[in-house]
């Protein structure tokens, strides 16, 4: 660029397409109208202009320039915009930063935050144009389907895609390649391209021990705690895996905390346990969180966290192209922010009906007598929430409870206050009396129930029942 190019621009004053900077001690400010002027129409960015259009100039080293493009690398993706030094007459010299128009396969951030160019200023894009250019993008280009660098078929398991391949077959979503060859079979399911795999592939048939470091978002985090809330754990646990692999070990931790339920039915005396979740609900939800979470966020997970009042499922990201935690209870479009990777799961029968996942939480826990779950967006994460509707009496406080102090904590949530003898006759397996009032006493201790009254007339309860009539 000629100085007198550079001088016409400068006597238009600054605009969309135009920012002066007085030197590279604004360097972070001219970065971020790189990033604007990316996402907008492109232009020019000049380094040496005082405010008041005078073109002052300054010393520019090797290090400058080092320190100027420091902070043009932190524009995601790179952008790599031309830079320019012009000499000056003083002595001096003038930076020019040349910004290309955006070609609308791309939202670019500057530290993860997006920019755009309104007039001769540059704000942070608004959230709701942001999610409005990524989703009008999504089909073209996304992570999931960009080649896995440096990765070949060798790091794939193998007898995943085959198993995968056999199930679609079998459910008739996919017709016989003919074939068992890797390579055939990812590109019949479309994670090949130009002979590259892509990320998606990663996601479904990684072999974990591969991919660790370089795919940290293949997470998943697991916790039991005491009680409703965080501060302890009787179990925690984060394993890293392919798709199939963690849904398989959620579903295990699953069945190895999930509370279980007792009924009594009446007039048998006899006790039912049942999972208190439904597990085929908890099976939906997290197959939703698998296929529709944002792979991008490389520390993001899918976490399952079991508290003694609720059970949540999470994944990392946003509710996409629309949707809100209260629209997800009504028939709506499906849109998966992954397809290629809910396509597999389709294929491999893991999703029965488009669009339908949500619905049919609603439909198999009310089948159970249950709540509809609860979705809620929370910190960047997308939160689905079960709680029982009725009594769990707990495992272990303290140390483990007997099946008959179990036993009895059911009986009270049903018989809300009761004599002893009455506490009695409702055990599903009756026993001595004084065995039964000894345990009562215990629990008593443990803070689990109360009593009122003396002798015959005593009644016992459920401590939080107890304090509810307490306060009536």
């Amino acid at each position: 660029m000629l100085l007198e190019d550079v001088r016409f621009l400068v006597a238009q004053g600054e605009s969309e397409r135009l920012e002066l900077k007085k030197s590279t001690g604004q360097r972070t400010d001219a970065a971020k109208t790189v990033c604007a002027m990316l996402n907008g129409m492109g232009g020019h960015v000049m380094l040496g202009v005082d405010p008041n259009g005078t073109i002052v100039g300054q010393d520019v080293s090797t290090k400058t320039l080092e320190d100027l493009q420091h902070e043009l690398n932190r524009i995601d993706p790179p952008a790599f915009p031309g830079t320019e030094v012009v000499p000056l007459p003083n002595g001096k010299k003038l930076i020019v930063i040349h910004v290309s128009g955006h070609i609308r396969s791309e939202v670019y951030t500057f530290d993860g935050r997006a920019y755009s160019r309104l007039g001769p200023t540059s704000p942070p894009m608004p959230r709701a144009r942001y999610e409005r250019l990524l989703e009008r993008m999504h089909a073209h280009r996304r992570w999931e389907n960009e080649p896995a660098e440096r990765v070949s078929i060798d790091d794939l398991d193998r007898a995943e895609i085959e198993r995968t391949i056999a199930e679609a077959i079998r459910r008739g979503r996919l017709d016989e390649p003919g074939t068992r060859d890797p390579a055939a079979l990812l590109l019949g399911l479309g994670l090949m391209q130009d002979g590259h795999l892509l990320n998606a592939a990663v996601v479904l048939f990684g072999r974990p021990e591969r991919f660790a470091a370089t795919y940290p978002q293949l997470t998943l985090r697991m916790a039991r705690f005491r009680g409703s809330d965080m501060n302890e754990f009787l179990d925690n646990r984060m394993e890293s895996g392919n798709a199939f692999d963690l849904l398989f070990r959620a579903q295990r931790f699953l069945r190895d905390h999930l509370p279980i339920a007792s009924r009594i039915v009446p007039n048998q005396f006899e006790r039912i346990d049942e999972p208190l979740y439904p597990v085929e609900a908890l099976r939906e939800a997290l197959v939703n969180a698998i296929c529709h979470r944002d792979y991008t966020i490389g520390g993001g997970s899918i976490a399952v966290a079991i508290f003694d009042d609720r059970l949540e499922i999470s994944s990392t990201g946003n509710l996409p192209f629309g949707l809100t935690p209260d629209t997800l209870l009504l028939p709506h479009p499906s849109q998966p922010w992954n397809p290629l990777i809910a396509k597999t799961f389709h294929r491999r029968g893991m999703i029965e009906a488009w669009g339908r996942g949500t619905l049919k939480m609603v439909e198999l826990t009310r089948q159970a007598g249950l709540a509809a779950p609860e979705f809620e967006e929370r910190f960047g994460e997308v939160v689905v929430r079960f709680r029982p509707t009725r009594y769990v009496p707990p495992t272990r406080v303290d140390h483990n409870l007997s099946q008959l102090q179990q036993d009895l904590l059911w009986v009270l949530s049903t018989l809300k206050a009761a004599p002893l003898s009455q506490i009695n006759r409702s055990l599903p397996d009756e026993a001595a009396e004084r065995t039964v009032q000894d345990n009562l006493q215990l629990l008593r201790r443990l803070g689990l129930v109360s009593t009122y009254g003396r002798g015959p007339a005593a009644r016992w309860s459920l401590a939080q029942m107890s304090n509810e009539r307490d306060t009536e």
